[in-house]
């Protein structure tokens, strides 16, 4: 039962790493780093329920987790509608200067 959160957790891992490495628009790269984060919160409640003494430690860090990733999504968000005001694009590739 276990191998199975840790497959779909590691699938999951690797198309938000697939997204984050290839994908050119921002708004995706945001998207790609929040779906690792949920590939990590899978693992920590799987090891937490499955693991050789189930507590609930799994499931603190994921709650943890899930607070930073918020706070992340919130940052990010509003970084990108500031670059998107100054340039006009959201493109991760013409973001290559601090000023313009």
């Amino acid at each position: 039962m276990l191998a199975s959160y840790l497959t779909m957790a590691a699938i999951l891992f690797c198309i938000g790493l697939y997204g984050a490495f290839v994908k050119r628009n921002a708004v995706v790269v945001l998207l790609s780093i929040e779906l690792m984060l949920n590939a990590v919160n899978l693992n920590l409640v799987a090891f937490s329920k499955y693991g050789m003494i189930p507590s609930l430690t799994g499931q603190v860090f994921a709650l943890f987790t899930i607070a930073v990733a918020a706070a992340e999504a919130a940052v990010g968000v509003a970084v990108l509608i500031a670059l998107f005001r100054a340039r006009g694009t959201v493109k991760a590739d013409e973001f290559d200067e601090l000023r313009r």
